[in-house]
């Protein structure tokens, strides 16, 4: 094997090696698309016994 291909294949590893990994950690930081509801009722949990909690009766700009 002669000094250009060694160069090459090892430069080919790395570069392979560098993007897989870039590829990991993207995966990792986001949320597929079948899992956005139950991060969304994880991020807004709703109360147990079903009703709505009114989230303008607590505003105080809005009482005269």
């Amino acid at each position: 094997m002669n000094r250009n291909r060694r160069i090459f294949i090892v430069v080919f590893i790395v570069f392979t090696t560098i993007v897989a990994l870039l590829a990991i950690d993207m995966a990792s930081r986001t949320t597929a698309p079948w899992n956005k509801r139950r991060e969304v009722e994880r991020a807004l949990p709703m109360p147990k016994d079903g009703t709505s909690v009114d989230t303008l009766a607590t505003d105080t700009l809005l009482t005269p």
